[in-house]
């Protein structure tokens, strides 16, 4: 074997090894999919209108904040439906214009006797609706992806107010559902009075007229049970309007408290600890309420200034791995509804591997033999091309992280019908070149030669095709273009690079080769 033949098989068996080394063993390097390693299905819905009116319901608590700072008397502010609220027993119509400038930006407004009633504005209400599912996708992504699920699938479905969730390997499945579509609001809010041993006495302690910028929250009495009771409910009386949020979160980890209790730790990002540091300044010697989804987690007293940390006690512990991995992935903007649930089990993606395989080996027995058939010794070259294209191709799927579907198959057997085209087109052109009375050798050079550029323009086109299906479509249709894709390019080395290695390897060992078994 001369030089440059050497210099031309060694990075052909580095390439081969390197691609079964990066697969084998295919059960622990091999990512599959939904279909083929069983799992959950879920299609869920945003409720887009409870969207809408927690920012209807915002803008009125802001207004009327606004207007007691005013001196503006009304005698009714409230919420009609998710994109109204309206305005009744204004006193002073000029004032009220005024400290409602900021609302008339997102609400139209229609006049009336001492009346208004403000409508959400149709752009602005599609633009929140969009906003919501965008945010919902984002947050359930995040939270799967702290699951550990391999390769998940979260992205929109069929209706705009839809989103898909593919969660591979996945047998707790309630578990999942519930990180999906829990809330974890986080609001921290420095209390009024309390705590109360019951809603009643809260009320009574307004003389039940609550003003409207407090509310009353529950939560659980720091009592130590015994005999197996539950803590009593106990309610405080906080702002309605929250001085810090979720919104405001850096991090959240499961840790203790001081006690070795289960507990959250959590940062806040720079903004929120500026105004944290400012509201525990102001307020020592008060309860601060740490509120998770409506409820009081705990109420500890302000010691002193506190600026970006910050501590939930009273969880479970089964609660605090969740909880923090609910706050880290941020709040969900709406409820969800759960459309639709499928669990695909282990043994039928067992059963689909079975038939994945036998497809794909009965596919490649068809055109080894065909090969021989047709083509004689020669077929045996454009068999070891395909080989080795099938070998790359699972080498690269399983080094890029890229997950095995179903589809996924159908991608490896069309690959295979690629490498025997390619390899048919050069074969043919060799024969053409045979046929004008040239040596071996240059009938061979010129055949592959001759084909390059046709073999590009195909594999370009097909690529194009792949790119399209892999940009626009979603689950399996991504799965199959994922596949194509590494198989156009590794069958571009194979049926050229390694195809031409093989024949020129045969050759060097004649003489002068009079013949070629084509």
């Amino acid at each position: 074997m001369n030089k440059n033949l050497r210099w031309r098989v060694v990075p052909i068996l580095a390439i081969i090894a390197l691609s079964i080394w990066a697969f084998y063993p295919p059960s622990e390097k091999v990512n599959l999919g939904l279909d083929l390693k069983g799992g959950v299905h879920l299609i869920m819905r945003v409720q887009t209108d409870a969207a809408l009116r927690i920012e209807t319901e915002t803008t009125v608590e802001r207004l009327g904040e606004a207007l007691s700072r005013a001196g503006v008397q009304y005698s009714r502010l409230e919420v009609t439906s998710p994109t109204e609220f309206v305005v009744e027993g204004l006193q002073n119509d000029q004032a009220f214009r005024q400290a409602s400038v900021e609302v008339d930006t997102v609400f139209t407004r229609s006049p009336g006797a001492g009346r208004y009633t403000y409508t959400m504005r149709p752009l602005i209400a599609g633009q929140l609706r969009d906003e919501a599912v965008t945010q919902a996708l984002q947050t359930i992504e995040r939270r799967v992806n702290e699951l550990g699920v391999v390769e998940p699938i979260v992205a929109r479905y069929t209706a705009a107010n839809q989103i898909l969730v593919q969660l591979p390997g996945v047998t707790d499945v309630q578990r999942a559902k519930e990180i999906i579509r829990s809330t974890a609001l986080l609001e921290l809010k420095i209390v009024e009075q309390g705590p109360f041993p019951s809603q009643d006495a809260a009320q009574q302690a307004y003389n039940n007229n609550v003003p409207p910028d407090l509310e009353i929250v529950p939560g659980s009495a720091d009592l130590t049970v015994t005999g197996g009771g539950a803590p009593s409910t106990v309610y405080y009386v906080v702002r309605r309007v929250a001085q810090i949020t979720g919104r405001d979160l850096r991090t959240a980890r499961q840790g203790l408290d001081q006690n070795n209790l289960p507990a959250v730790d959590f940062s806040l990002n720079q903004d929120g600890a500026r105004r944290f540091g400012q509201l525990t300044e102001q307020s020592i010697g008060r309860q601060l309420a740490i509120i998770l989804d409506d409820r009081v987690m705990s109420a500890p007293t302000i010691q002193a200034r506190i600026t970006d940390q910050g501590q939930i006690t009273g969880v479970q512990p089964d609660e605090a791995a969740n909880l923090a991995l609910m706050l880290r992935s941020g709040a969900l903007p709406a409820p969800m509804d759960f459309l639709e649930e499928r669990t695909v089990g282990p043994s039928l993606g067992a059963e689909s591997i079975r038939a994945g395989v036998t497809s794909s080996i009965g596919g490649l027995l068809l055109v080894v033999l065909f090969m021989l058939f047709y083509y004689r010794l020669a077929g045996l070259n454009a068999l070891t091309s395909i080989v080795v294209n099938v070998l790359i191709l699972l080498g690269m799927m399983s080094y890029l992280g890229a997950t095995m579907t179903l589809p996924g198959f159908a991608g490896f057997i069309l690959t295979i019908g690629m490498g025997v085209d390619s390899n048919v087109l050069i074969f043919e052109r060799i024969k053409e070149e045979l046929a004008t009375a040239k040596g071996v050798r240059a009938a061979v050079n010129a055949g592959f030669d001759r084909v390059w550029w046709t073999i590009v323009d195909t594999h370009v086109a097909s690529l194009i095709g792949a790119l399209l299906l892999l940009n626009f479509g979603t689950g399996p249709i991504r799965g199959f273009a994922t596949t194509l894709i590494i198989g156009l390019a590794s069958n571009v080395f194979t049926a050229v690079y390694v195809s031409r290695t093989i024949f020129e390897l045969v050759l060097s060992r004649r003489a002068q080769p009079q013949t070629l078994s084509i």
